[in-house]
């Protein structure tokens, strides 16, 4: 029998939300995490350019790489618990960038990439323009849920829950969905967007551009169908 196009896709992993208490393991540093990218490095392609060093197109400037250059071990479609917006003003593509909080009521389309914890430490310097070469002492992160390792946007780790046994960790910003004003996206960085979450395969053109269209910051500016013409051109 013939399967249809919706029961050929990969099913996105639902996180959870993580219940009050550390991750199983949390003293001891796990061997890998997922890290989880809810904006431009849900696709592969720009992902590689924070672990192996180089510009993205329609980037304005290029990133050093992490210190391990292997690519993830693996790279899946998930869901989270939260929501995602827009706000502040990117110098590398201008226009909003992407925000997460796991607070907010809702569901975020995301892709969880397993790596090392050096090379999560060295993805989350490039994100705030630091040179890579730390590992990030992931303790609080993983016993509470969330840690600040700075003052900056995208300085507080959270831990949305656990996959396949190891914690699902990504950063964002102190602040919450309705402290700061919202700002819509370029069309270059929300391209990126869409094209990584098309990437995965587990949600259709209509769905992924929808969703994004929908976001804080891009409703009312951005509509479904110039989401859906920006992937024509990624």
């Amino acid at each position: 029998m013939t399967r249809t196009p919706s029961e050929q896709r990969p099913r996105p992993r639902i996180v959870e939300k993580a219940e009050p208490g550390p991750y199983p393991g949390a003293r001891t540093s796990p061997p890998r995490v997922w890290y989880t990218s809810y904006g431009s490095n849900t696709h592969l392609g720009r992902l590689a350019h924070y672990i192996g060093g180089g510009r993205p197109s329609g980037a304005s400037r290029g990133h050093p790489g992490c210190r391990d250059r292997r690519p993830p071990a693996a790279s899946v479609p998930v869901e989270l618990a939260g929501a995602l917006y827009f706000a502040t003003e990117s110098d590398l593509w201008g226009g909003g960038r992407a925000f997460y909080d796991p607070d907010a009521p809702g569901r975020v389309l995301a892709r969880a990439h397993l790596v090392t914890v050096g090379q999560f430490s060295d993805i989350a310097a490039q994100e705030m323009y630091r040179e890579p070469g730390t590992d990030l002492d992931l303790t609080r992160a993983l016993t509470t849920g969330r840690q600040t390792v700075g003052d900056g946007r995208y300085e507080t780790l959270v831990r949305p829950g656990t996959l396949e046994g190891l914690p699902v960790l990504t950063f964002t910003a102190p602040w919450h969905l309705h402290d700061v004003p919202w700002n819509p996206p370029s069309a270059a960085y929300l391209a990126h967007l869409y094209a990584g979450l098309r990437e995965t395969g587990a949600w259709d053109p209509a769905t992924v551009a929808a969703y994004l269209a929908g976001r804080p910051g891009a409703a009312g500016h951005w509509s479904a169908a110039e989401v859906t013409a920006l992937g024509a051109v990624t």
